[in-house]
């Protein structure tokens, strides 16, 4: 390993070093590209010799990167290998990891490639935005804000455009929007954000951290990470007091500021709800006395209290940032959420159905939930090892019914077994991706004018699907066919 690599900036000497990059996936992709910029020998491994992969490959080799892919090229870590560069879905425990770490090669991900590759005369502020839920709404809302205040911003990380990839790009970005994953977070190291935001903290991924004594304990760690360095705001959420003790115990740069978000009035320091209105009173010289005014709640769409929440965080960054409160308000104005968010697909004979697919977990089902006074529940896929109860505890009295399907659908059906025995359950045993046909016929059969039947899973689709995107289209579509004309 070379002596510099732990210092490594965009100015090292990187043709010295063969940097082994795990997965050609978009990130694995990017990084790449990323490190053949900056002149290193680049070896890209993965197992998967798919024809997305292929033609990456082809692309990479005129470049001279060194390209292995299909069964056991990730088997063996090159023996010249300097540093790893992996992919965020990679484990700890995948064996070669495992064997970089007994050899002290360091492991980045495309995160931290990203931060070195800005410095040290390239700095970009970064603003960041972790959670449990609500991460990609929130990053959207954040990127709409910022270009409504006149920058040049770009949301990048998880939500789907790689770090690495902007920082190549023509464009020369004022301020970048990072929704970070706890993959991600898992292998960042220096990064330190100008400000940050946890939504919030629920079990999730557990999987990921089975190997780890208390999987929880160490995805709470790795969503903490976020607030480490921060040099303006650590923002987090007043409800949820997880991500205020992140904040009390995060070594952040001297002057950072704690800055909570919350669905009721306001303290000093925090931005809130007053009636209809959404108001700042930590970004304001009388704050003490008085708050700003930033937009009405009905400028956050679609309307929903976990939205105004994800409205409420961004604004908080977007002001440490320096944003003007009317850019708030034209920003989620502005704002156009991407499918399968809360959204109403249709309204047939007073029944509302409405299309939730992203809610990938507990957390994000009760969301959603909280949102309707009524609802035929739709739930049910991977449930990566949460728990159901404290959800159905809170919300048996809305349920009018519930049809569970996909491979973890009796870990659902057993909580409300113990904690809502009255609530009429529906469970298709199928597991093609034609039993969305069965599950709204069923919900309809529960329904009656005024409820919202409502995808909502709690779960990860992998288990049918191709991914939540196509589980809710198959709802959509399935809801038009039996609710269109001639029905």
């Amino acid at each position: 390993m070379k002596a510099w690599i732990d210092a490594a900036d965009r100015l090292s000497p990187w043709p010295e070093a063969t940097v082994v990059v795990t997965g050609l996936g978009t990130s694995g992709y990017a990084a790449a590209c990323g490190l053949e910029s900056l002149g290193a020998h680049v070896v890209v491994l993965d197992e998967s010799a798919s024809p997305s992969n292929e033609q990456k490959a082809q692309i990479l080799r005129t470049l001279d990167v060194d390209v292995r892919l299909g069964v056991g090229s990730t088997s063996t870590l090159p023996d010249d290998c300097d540093l790893v560069v992996t992919s965020p879905g990679w484990r700890p425990t995948a064996p070669l990891l495992q064997q970089a770490a007994e050899r002290g090669v360091p492991i980045w991900g495309e995160v931290e490639l990203a931060w070195r590759m800005m410095h040290p005369d390239k700095v970009i502020p970064w603003l960041g935005i972790t959670g449990t839920n609500g991460k990609t709404t929130t990053v959207g809302m954040l990127e709409s804000i910022l270009r409504a205040g006149g920058y040049r911003a770009a949301a990048v990380g998880n939500v789907g455009r790689p770090i690495v990839e902007a920082l190549l790009d023509e464009v020369e970005y004022d301020v970048l929007a990072v929704e970070l994953s706890s993959f991600q977070l898992h292998w960042m190291h220096t990064v330190a954000l100008h400000s940050a935001v946890v939504t919030n903290l629920q079990p999730d991924h557990l999987e990921w951290y089975a190997h780890e004594a208390d999987p929880m304990a160490a995805y709470a760690a790795d969503k903490a990470k976020i607030y480490h360095h921060v040099s303006r705001a650590c923002v987090y959420n007043v409800a949820d007091p997880a991500t205020r003790t992140m904040v009390e115990e995060a070594e952040v740069t001297e002057g950072a500021r704690a800055i909570g978000f919350t669905l009721g009035i306001p303290a000093v320091s925090q931005l809130g709800v007053v009636e209809d209105l959404l108001v700042d009173r930590a970004f304001v010289a009388q704050r003490h006395d008085s708050a700003m005014e930033l937009c009405k709640a009905e400028d956050v769409r679609p309307f929903a209290p976990h939205n105004i929440e994800n409205a409420l965080a961004a604004s908080a960054l977007a002001r440490s940032f320096g944003v003007k409160a009317k850019a708030v308000r034209q920003g989620l104005q502005d704002l156009t959420i991407g499918d399968h968010r809360i959204q109403t697909i249709a309204e047939v004979g007073g029944i509302r159905y409405v299309d939730d697919s992203k809610a990938t977990n507990p957390h994000a089902a009760a969301s959603a939930l909280r949102a309707f006074d009524r609802v035929v529940w739709i739930a049910g896929g991977q449930a990566k090892g949460t728990r159901f109860d404290d959800l159905i505890t809170q919300y048996r009295g809305k349920l009018a019914g519930v049809v569970l399907f996909g491979i973890d659908r009796h870990v659902i059906a057993d909580a409300l077994a113990r904690h809502a025995p009255d609530v009429p359950v529906r469970i298709i045993d199928s597991t093609d991706t034609g039993a969305m046909e069965d599950v709204v016929t069923l919900a309809m059969s529960l329904a009656t004018a005024g409820d919202t039947v409502l995808l909502a899973p709690g779960c990860a689709s992998l288990d049918m699907f191709t991914g939540y995107d196509a589980r809710g289209d198959a709802f959509a579509a399935a809801v038009a066919r039996q609710t269109g004309p001639g029905s």
